[in-house]
């Protein structure tokens, strides 16, 4: 549907089938509404899965050309760095959906429809719904992934996929919060704090808004990071591009020494058993505790689940999709794009494009 309107084709006898009563309900709510649509400084590297794949749609169908689309159908987004660098947001998500709404005003629609099954016969899919059964010699697969049930999202993808003979690399929740262990408790008692951080984990850094919570920790940098997570360690750096040795000088009590809400640095210095007193005072020993600051290494308990989480990692094995055209290489005429698809991204726009190039490689070939 994206790409007829570009390259000036009417598509006939093509439907749309939705599970919501309108299309677009996770576009209504992503990005607080806003939409962060895209990503100035997208590349590969923000990119779990695939990633030769991902550089490879991300030439065929890049940010510019996202934009460019975006501008030409009314819909102007902005930089705004303030969560994730690089991130464009558009001024509505509302914009995006009427967009997308008329573009495909030409194509019948069925909302309120959940397909339950999909068979093949005679070269041609019977999809049964829960209103009646739709023919169709081709299907494009673009359900979504597990993420947001309150929104329609379900494994019907998977088990499209599954029931097609496809592997399905293991489904978890992404870009989510984490819970915390008996160790990290003091985390919930600072529940509506945030601060800047870096965080550490599978070889990589991150920098941003840290967000403690009645669970256990949220925020930008903890969704990007938790995309990475696997059941281990990963380190917060409560003072980046601070030198903790220069705030532990003079006679300041620590609480004023640091530069921290108070509510923090009373929680903090309570975990690691040490009292509020003149940087002066201190003694090596306890100003290495205090050095965890720059380094504090925790083992999540878990994470918010799919309910909370804005993607779900995992998906469809791609190598066993041709790449040209997202075609299964099980089943002839049937395709998947989309958050189904064994490549998930970071947070801050990179999921919406890899989706727009792979949708726009699709219709381009199909």
């Amino acid at each position: 549907m994206f790409a007829s309107n570009l390259n000036k084709r009417v598509f006939k006898n093509v439907c749309i089938i939705e599970s919501n009563a309108k299309i677009g309900a996770k576009i209504k709510v992503s990005g607080g509404a806003k939409c962060n649509i895209t990503n100035e400084l997208v590349s590969e590297k923000n990119y779990l899965g695939d990633r030769s794949l991902v550089k490879d749609l991300l030439k065929d169908f890049s940010k510019n050309e996202t934009l460019e689309f975006l501008n030409k159908n009314g819909v102007k987004p902005n930089l705004n760095p303030k969560i994730v660098k690089g991130t464009y947001f558009c001024k509505s998500s509302q914009d995006v959906i009427d967009m997308f709404t008329k573009l495909t005003s030409h194509i019948k629609k069925y909302l309120n429809t959940k397909v339950l099954d999909i068979s093949y016969e005679n070269d041609v899919f019977k999809i049964k719904t829960n209103h009646k059964t739709i023919e169709a010699k081709k299907v494009v697969v673009s359900s979504g992934g597990l993420s947001y049930p309150s929104l329609g999202a379900s494994s019907i993808a998977f088990d499209i996929a599954k029931k097609f003979g496809h592997t399905i690399e293991k489904l978890e929740p992404a870009l989510v919060g984490f819970t915390v262990q008996k160790e990290q408790f003091w985390f919930k008692n600072l529940s509506g704090v945030s601060t800047y951080v870096n965080t550490y984990i599978d070889g990589k850094r991150f920098e941003g808004s840290f967000l403690f919570a009645h669970k256990g920790c949220s925020g930008p940098v903890i969704l990007t990071s938790s995309l990475y997570w696997k059941k281990g360690k990963l380190a917060i750096d409560f003072l980046p591009k601070t030198d903790l040795s220069k705030l532990l000088k003079g006679n300041k009590k620590i609480s004023s020494a640091l530069p921290f809400a108070k509510r923090f640095t009373s929680e903090f210095l309570n975990s690691i058993d040490l009292k509020d007193k003149p940087v002066s005072e201190l003694s090596t020993e306890e100003k290495e505790k205090l050095e965890v600051l720059k380094y504090y290494e925790f083992s999540p308990a878990g994470n918010f689940g799919y309910t909370k989480a804005e993607v779900t990692k995992g998906g469809i094995n791609t190598d066993e999709i041709k790449h040209n055209n997202f075609e299964s290489k099980k089943q002839k005429n049937l395709y998947f794009i989309g958050e189904c698809l064994n490549i998930t991204g970071e947070l801050g726009g990179f999921n919406f494009q890899v989706s727009f190039s792979e949708a726009i490689r699709c219709a381009r070939n199909i």
